[in-house]
C-alpha cells in the first residue's frame, strides 16, 4: 500500500523502495569511507594517525579529523590540491545546509517517514564528506572550509522560494548531487597526490548514487506512476525508459565540474 510522501496529496511513494534505496546508500558509503580512511591514514604517514583512524565508527571518526591531524607531518600536496578539497568541502557544506532545510518543511517533516529517514541518512553522508575533505586540507597546511560554495549557493537561493513539493525539493537536490559528482570525478585526474585521487574517487560514486536515486523517483512522479515505486513492481507498467533514467551517461561527465578555485578559502 503506498503512503502519502507529504500534503501534496498526487505523489505517493511506496516505503519499501525507499527504505532498499537508504540501506543501498549506506551500504556504499560505508565502502567509501573504508577507503577514505585508508586514503587518509597513508596520506598521514605516521602511526599515532594510523591509530585514530583505526578506533570508533566510520563518521564517528571522521569528527574533529582536522584537529587530530595536525600532529601529522606536512604534506608535500601542491596548493591546487588543497583548494580541490577546500571546494568539495564547501560543496558538501552546502548539501548538508540544503537537506537539513528541506528536512524541517511541513511536506517532508510531517510527510512520509521513509523519505525524512532517507533525507537523514543522505544529510549524515555529506557530513562525514565533508569532515573528510576538510581533514585532507588542514593535514595539508590548508584552512578547513566551513562556507558554503559561492557559485551554488547563489543557485540554491533563487530555488529555495519556488519549492512547493517534493518534487521541487527532488530536482533542487539532484543539481547539487550531480555537481558533486562531477567535480570529484574531475579532480581524480588534477590532484597531484596519489591518496588525494583516491579520495576523490572513494567519494564521487557515492553522490552519483544519489543523484541516480534522485533522477529514478523524479521520472515515475513526473510521470504519473508513483504507484510504480515499489519493491516487487508491475515491471510490464514501467515505463522504457526505467532501466536507464537514473544512469543517463556511459561514463560520468565532468563538463560541469567546479574549478578548484571554486569554493577555495579566500
Amino acid at each position: 500500500m503506498a503512503q502519502r510522501w507529504g500534503v501534496m496529496g498526487e505523489e505517493n511513494l511506496d516505503t519499501r523502495l525507499l527504505a532498499e534505496l537508504t540501506e543501498q546508500s549506506q551500504d556504499l558509503n560505508s565502502d567509501a569511507l573504508r577507503i577514505t580512511r585508508e586514503a587518509l591514514t597513508e596520506y598521514g604517514q605516521q602511526e599515532p594517525e594510523r591509530r585514530w583512524w583505526q578506533r570508533g565508527g566510520a563518521v564517528a571518526t571522521l569528527v574533529g579529523g582536522a584537529a587530530l591531524l595536525g600532529t601529522v607531518r606536512a604534506s608535500a600536496a601542491s596548493s591546487d590540491d588543497i583548494m580541490a578539497l577546500q571546494t568539495a568541502a564547501s560543496l558538501e557544506n552546502l548539501a548538508v545546509s540544503v537537506y537539513t532545510t528541506a528536512a524541517g518543511l511541513p511536506f517532508i517533516k510531517n510527510g512520509n517517514k521513509t523519505v525524512a529517514a532517507f533525507i537523514t541518512k543522505t544529510t549524515s553522508q555529506h557530513t562525514a564528506h565533508g569532515q573528510a575533505f576538510n581533514s585532507a586540507a588542514t593535514q595539508a597546511g590548508g584552512k578547513a572550509q566551513t562556507a558554503a560554495d559561492p557559485k551554488y549557493l547563489a543557485v540554491v537561493k533563487a530555488a529555495l522560494p519556488t519549492i512547493k513539493s517534493p518534487a521541487d525539493v527532488v530536482k533542487l537536490a539532484i543539481t547539487l548531487e550531480d555537481v558533486a559528482a562531477q567535480t570529484y570525478t574531475s579532480y581524480v585526474g588534477k590532484v597531484s597526490d596519489p591518496q588525494l585521487r583516491k579520495l576523490f574517487a572513494s567519494v564521487a560514486p557515492v553522490e552519483a548514487q544519489h543523484r541516480s536515486t534522485l533522477l529514478a523517483v523524479q521520472a515515475l512522479l513526473a510521470g504519473g506512476h508513483p504507484e510504480l515505486i515499489a519493491i516487487p513492481t508491475d515491471a510490464a507498467k514501467l515505463p522504457a525508459a526505467a532501466g536507464s533514467v537514473g544512469f543517463p551517461d556511459a561514463f560520468y561527465p565532468t563538463k560541469n565540474a567546479s574549478p578548484t578555485s571554486e569554493g577555495a578559502v579566500k
